[in-house]
């Protein structure tokens, strides 16, 4: 608490500090949000704690990643970038318990592993929807820390829209971002493709002394390794009747990690790059049955594959061409090695009905199917599938003004565990026009995944390290509880919310005696150590988060903050009891803050710039050491020109450019260790955008629905 009230008096101080003016920006409270409940509510009036990211501050801050924004802009996330994936963190949950949207269709990404965040490319982001704990009844299974609900920039014109931008930095990191929208009547179509590259780099060329058998000073292994990735998405929409909107749309992803060779056997001699090749396809539509009834239908069908790309020839276990299981076959450069193919289909209808006595009724039926393929790492041939069906019904109501409640049940089914029920509960009371309180309770539940109960898996680390699934898991819950106050004064607005998120039968990887695991495993290699997914009894995360926010004219400064405590009940089997320890990846106090300045100077030309920071203390990690306390600031800068000329021709230009990490901060912790962070230190970034836009404005602009995230809203 009293990091808390430091933090809050001296943002306080800053504020009372700067002289106020005339004019206000228009107020992010009046932002539209739909996550916390799966309708429209002004951010001000929506009854679940509800945090926003909106597209005037993507724009300014200039972020190259997903990673990149919500590390800078909020508190609550830590991110550890690897080959695997973002290794994110919020408020002291990791990636499994963390539910992504993208426009409210789930990431597909690694289930039981780490998202590739590169699937989300920030050119097309309109605005950032979070919400904390699993407080809707609309998200079951992965939402126990919270929702990411990433809402995308549409278009539906008549006419047609062509967008670039290209943007160059450091490290050789180079992102192209292309738009075409064409919108002829009742049909519209857009077409994303970008390309994203870095060459990558290494924060040290010093092993690990602990997984070495002499010390190494000069290793080849990198921090972030060169990598190349590509997508092209496709939505198209027909709107037969202006009650009826139809769409189809689909992605195709490639990408691929170059992974370099030493000298050093075991340690970083690499003979193979990662592949992922990520592909979906959805079609639905939105019926506006009557004023008081809209109805909802979306199809989804995803697949995340990976494999070996082999760079030399190498003797490993694989299937020869006839589909025999073989002890060191050989694989010739170019070759491919399927690690895993992950296919997940989905139908979800739902229904949103306003109903007398100010009720709004949401029900909803989910069906999704789960298709796991991995022949070098899965028992059962190799494949294993998962079903999964849920109702929900919640109900949205005002029983005065004052007072709003929303209250819901969600009925999850499993095909191997059975039925199970959450209740999820929300209130906001308006004390006062500058002061609103909020309160949530609600209970999770979340099944094991396929790769959780049957994967396998070994790794060379100067010594062999097995990884099993474990087919005995119990499904996991969780209870929420938050409390939660926002003032609104004017320019001023401020909110702190304290939470408790209880998880009962954690699933974590726990180290185990090496005779515990399979006989094979234990005759074919000599085991170092062996870790297997287990149920641990219960683990507990709370904290307190300040988001505080002052704006006038053409300037705003603020900054967010975040308390965290974890604790985890594990069985030591070395030892035969239990013991707590502190979930991996947690740091008790998180920052991040912001001052901007944005100026139109007699219309020819906007200036934008922005000084940002954020800050994480000690993160700790139970076997490889903690990860250093550290702060990074960040400047950037945006230029439009409004020339008249130029934009009567339809034609718009704007230029970014920026310094992260001003100060050059690395952490040169040995490789192999856990990272406070990854940063290189100090990168510059350039981009330029330019825009052609042409046509009339057809009837779909007047929906409401479309209002908050069309490419016209310049």
């Amino acid at each position: 608490m009293k990091y808390l009230l430091s933090v809050g008096t001296a943002l306080m101080c800053l504020v009372a500090s700067i002289q106020a003016q005339d004019s206000l920006q228009p107020s992010r409270l009046e932002e539209v949000v739909v996550t916390g409940t799966g309708t429209q509510h002004r951010l001000k009036d929506v009854p679940v704690q509800t945090e926003i990211i909106t597209r005037r501050e993507l724009e300014t801050y200039g972020g190259r990643s997903i990673e990149e924004i919500l590390s800078g802009l909020t508190a609550s996330f830590a991110f550890n970038e690897d080959d695997m994936g973002s290794q994110m963190q919020m408020n002291g949950l990791g990636n499994a318990y963390i539910l992504i949207l993208i426009d409210g269709k789930r990431l597909h990404g690694d289930n039981g592993g780490q998202n590739d965040l590169g699937l989300i490319d920030p050119s097309r982001i309109e605005r950032i929807e979070i919400v904390k704990g699993a407080a809707s009844a609309l998200y079951g299974s992965d939402a126990i820390a919270g929702v990411i609900n990433i809402i995308t920039r549409k278009y539906d014109r008549d006419g047609l829209l062509v967008e670039n931008t290209t943007r160059g930095g450091s490290y050789g990191d180079v992102r192209q971002h292309n738009a075409v929208g064409i919108a002829v009547g009742k049909v519209s179509s857009l077409t994303n493709f970008n390309i994203q590259h870095s060459d990558g780099w290494q924060n040290t060329a010093t092993e690990d002394p602990r997984q070495t058998e002499f010390p190494i000073y000069d290793s080849r292994n990198m921090t972030v390794n060169r990598h190349t990735n590509w997508q092209l998405a496709e939505r198209l929409t027909y709107t037969p009747i202006p009650a009826l909107e139809l769409y189809a749309e689909g992605t195709v992803y490639r990408k691929r990690i170059y992974r370099p060779s030493g000298k050093y056997a075991a340690v970083d001699v690499k003979t193979y790059d990662l592949a992922y090749r990520n592909s979906s396809a959805s079609v639905g539509g939105k019926w506006t049955a009557t004023e008081r009834a809209v109805v909802t239908l979306d199809v989804d069908w995803n697949r995340h594959a990976y494999d070996y790309v082999f760079t030399d020839t190498t003797l490993v276990d694989g299937y020869d061409p006839f589909g025999n299981f073989t002890h060191y076959f050989p694989y010739f450069p170019d070759q491919r090695n399927l690690q895993s193919d992950q296919r997940r289909t989905m139908a979800h209808l739902k229904g949103i009905f306003e109903l007398p006595a100010s009720n709004r009724l949401s029900a909803g039926l989910e069906v999704r199917h789960d298709w796991l393929r991995a022949p070098m790492r899965v028992d059962h041939g190799g494949t294993v599938t998962d079903n999964t069906e849920a109702l929900y019904l919640q109900d949205e109501f005002s029983l005065w003004r004052a007072l709003q409640l929303t209250g819901g049940l969600r009925l999850d089914r499993n095909q191997q565990f059975g039925a199970h029920l959450t209740p999820k509960l929300s209130t906001m009371v308006r004390a006062a026009e500058w002061l609103r309180l909020r309160a949530a309770w609600s209970q999770g539940f979340k099944t094991p995944t396929p790769k959780e109960q049957h994967y396998r898996y070994v790794r060379e680390m100067n010594g062999t390290y097995l990884y099993l699934g474990n087919a005995d898991l119990r499904p996991q819950t969780s209870n929420y509880g938050s409390l939660s106050a926002e003032l609104a004064l004017g320019r001023l607005s401020l909110t702190v919310a304290g939470y408790i998120n209880k998880v009962k039968d954690m699933i974590n990887l726990v180290t185990i005696p090496n005779y515990r695991a399979p006989e094979e495993y234990q005759s074919q290699y000599e085991l170092h150590k062996t870790r297997q997914y287990q149920n641990i009894e219960d683990a507990r995360t709370l904290g307190v988060d300040v988001n505080v926010r002052y704006a006038f004219k053409d300037f705003a400064v603020g900054g967010s903050y975040s308390y965290l405590d974890t604790e985890a009940n594990t069985y030591d089997s070395n030892h035969d009891r239990m013991h707590k320890v502190i979930i991996d990846g947690m740091s008790h106090h998180k920052g991040s803050w912001f001052a901007t300045w944005n100026h139109t100077f007699h219309r020819p030309y906007r200036l934008g710039l922005g000084l940002y920071g954020r800050a994480s203390s000690k993160r700790y990690y139970e076997l490889n050491g903690n990860g250093k306390a550290y702060h990074i600031w960040r400047l950037a800068s945006t230029h439009d020109l409004l020339c008249h000329a130029i934009q009567s021709r339809g034609l718009s230009l704007r230029l970014e450019g920026g310094i992260d990490n001003i100060f050059n901060y690395v952490d040169r912790t040995p490789h192999g260790l856990h990272l406070g962070t990854t940063t290189p230190g100090r990168r510059v970034y350039a981009s330029l955008t330019l825009r052609f836009k042409q046509g009339k404005t057809s009837f779909n602009t007047i929906k409401t629905n479309s209002k908050q995230n069309n490419y016209e809203e310049d």
